[in-house]
């Protein structure tokens, strides 16, 4: 049984234990609101996952997500306040997404800058362009209207919170992509070795891009869900460590940095564990600090059991070797 465990069912037995240890020793834990919230900050963290998958699966990543996202709403939300329609002003910020997205991949597939840089100096960039000249306020709120727009976050359908059917369709569009599209195994090939997907005539090159401007138009939706959830864009968000709380979520359900390997599943069980152990720990009202401590030692824990379990001798270390 035990050759049977990988780091994506650990992770799962670990998110069940959680559960079950808050529900019984914190109080309020189950009561309907933190269970709401609970969902709510599960399902952003989940589709920004899947975004950031699509980028590690292709041996990248991308840290100017956060800062995307909270700007081209942001943005999106200044424009309806100030009288644009609503689609335009969401036309304009999917644009604004595009273009960084483009950016990002222009700077790392053709001018090749390690994506840990261009997308570190990109996050940089956008927020410090976004307050000087798209965005005057640290809060934008959304503005009054009866669409169904407004309900994106706040919502229900047949009983089901709407971030959660957000994440559920996100998942599922992201999951066709890479499992049954062309470009979706070019992108775990690219991953799993990019000199043998050259050799093969993969377009590497516009693939790369393809993943930079996917992950940056994902994180406009998450950030659509924010917005609507809470009613208001916080542009301080981009200065938080959210962007690290992704790539926790991502590593943590078994997508390896070596990129090549993974999926939507391994996104969903990382964010099972890490909203629960969030929310948990929020309820228990440890500092921030005790939070990053308990959240690292949980991550190495489940990496060091896999590599136990499930150790890699020297064929399979060279598996897609040339």
């Amino acid at each position: 049984m035990l050759n049977r465990l990988n780091q994506e069912r650990i992770v799962l037995l670990i998110s069940v234990i959680l559960f079950i240890g808050f529900s019984v020793g914190l109080d309020g834990f189950l009561s309907g609101g933190n269970i709401l919230s609970l969902v709510q900050n599960v399902s952003i963290l989940g589709i920004l996952g899947t975004g950031m998958a699509i980028g590690v699966i292709g041996r990248g990543i991308d840290l100017s997500m956060v800062s995307t996202m909270v700007i081209s709403v942001a943005w999106m939300l200044v424009m309806v306040n100030d009288g644009t329609n609503l689609w335009v002003a969401f036309g304009l910020a999917l644009g604004f997404a595009v273009v960084i997205g483009l950016i990002n991949g222009v700077l790392i597939a053709y001018v090749e800058i390690p994506a840990i840089f261009a997308t570190l100096a990109m996050g940089v960039a956008i927020y410090g362009f976004g307050k000087s000249f798209l965005v005057g306020t640290d809060v934008v709120y959304l503005p009054q209207g009866e669409s169904w727009f407004y309900q994106i976050g706040s919502g229900r359908f047949l009983g089901i919170p709407n971030p959660v059917i957000a994440f559920a369709l996100v998942a599922l569009i992201v999951h066709v992509f890479l499992q049954f599209s062309k470009y979706g195994r070019y992108n775990y090939a690219i991953g799993d070795n990019l000199w043998t997907a050259r050799i093969t005539g993969i377009p590497v090159r516009p693939v790369m891009m393809l993943q930079y401007v996917l992950i940056a138009v994902i994180a406009l939706l998450a950030g659509v869900v924010i917005a609507t959830s809470v009613s208001s864009m916080n542009t301080r968000l981009a200065l938080s460590t959210q962007v690290y709380d992704v790539i926790l979520v991502v590593v943590l359900g078994g997508i390896g940095l070596s990129g090549g390997k993974g999926g939507v599943r391994n996104v969903i069980v990382g964010t099972l564990l890490i909203g629960i152990l969030l929310n948990g720990m929020t309820i228990l009202n440890l500092s921030y600090t005790a939070q990053n401590i308990f959240k690292s030692i949980i991550l190495l824990a489940a990496i060091v059991i896999d590599t136990m379990l499930n150790p890699r001798d020297e064929q399979t270390a060279q598996h897609g070797d040339i």
